[in-house]
C-alpha cells in the first residue's frame, strides 16, 4: 500500500495550479474535466514517486473556511529536497514566503514556508539527503 494523493483545498483550480505548478515547480500528472465544473487535477513534486497532490476546489463553506488551514496553523506537509540551499534560493526568487530563516536541527536543515493560501509545509532536506549520495 502507498498514499496515491492528498487533498489540498483551493479557492479556484488555475490559480492553484499556476501557484503549484510555476512557483513550486511541481509538474501537472493530469487535469480532467468532471460534472458540474470539477476537476480531477493531479500535481506532483519532481520525483516524488507514486503520492500526488490532488487540487480540490472548496465548494461549500465549511471547505471555504478550511482553505489554508488545513492543519490548524501548524506544519501540514515536509517537502524534502536534495539541494535545500538551491531550491531555497529559487523559492525565494519567485516569491515564496518563508516565516522563518532557515535552521540546522539535529535531523537536518529546515525552513517553513506558506504556500498560496497560507498551509504551512516544512522545506527540509534530512542529513542523510544530499546529491551526492544517490
Amino acid at each position: 500500500m502507498h498514499i496515491a494523493s492528498i487533498s489540498i483545498l483551493v479557492r479556484e483550480y488555475d490559480e492553484a495550479l499556476h501557484y503549484y505548478t510555476k512557483v513550486l515547480g511541481f509538474e501537472l500528472i493530469e487535469d480532467t474535466a468532471l460534472a458540474a465544473g470539477k476537476r480531477w487535477l493531479l500535481i506532483a513534486p519532481p520525483g516524488s514517486g507514486e503520492t500526488r497532490f490532488l487540487l480540490v476546489r472548496a465548494e461549500e463553506p465549511r471547505e471555504t473556511a478550511q482553505i489554508g488551514n488545513q492543519c490548524g496553523g501548524r506544519v501540514w506537509l515536509i517537502l524534502a529536497t536534495e539541494d535545500f540551499e538551491t531550491d531555497y534560493r529559487i523559492y525565494q526568487s519567485r516569491g515564496v514566503h518563508f516565516c522563518e530563516p532557515p535552521r540546522q536541527e539535529a535531523y537536518g536543515t529546515v525552513a517553513i514556508f506558506e504556500d498560496l493560501y497560507g498551509n504551512r509545509w516544512d522545506l527540509f532536506q534530512p542529513k542523510t539527503l544530499t546529491k551526492n549520495s544517490t
